[in-house]
């Protein structure tokens, strides 16, 4: 793959909002501290978000050595 081949493929992907980051905001409380039994209540919702997460984070790797390859580094 040369990097014109991964500007294209970089096209076709979709802007990604992670539902943690918005989690984030609806477990904390007025000081920024975790509410751990809003988090309980949630523990399914905050469950599918981490590995949304995760997923992201292991697609992030393999686009930056993607990349690195592309530039010879």
């Amino acid at each position: 793959m040369n990097v014109a081949d991964l500007v294209k493929a970089l096209d076709t992907v979709p802007e990604q909002r992670l539902r943690i980051i918005e989690l984030a905001w609806e477990l904390a409380d007025e000081r920024g501290e975790l509410r751990p039994d809003r988090a309980l209540a949630m523990a399914d919702e905050v469950a599918r978000a981490l590995d949304e997460a995760r997923k992201y984070v292991e697609a992030s790797r393999k686009m930056q050595q993607a990349l690195a390859g592309c530039l010879g580094d």
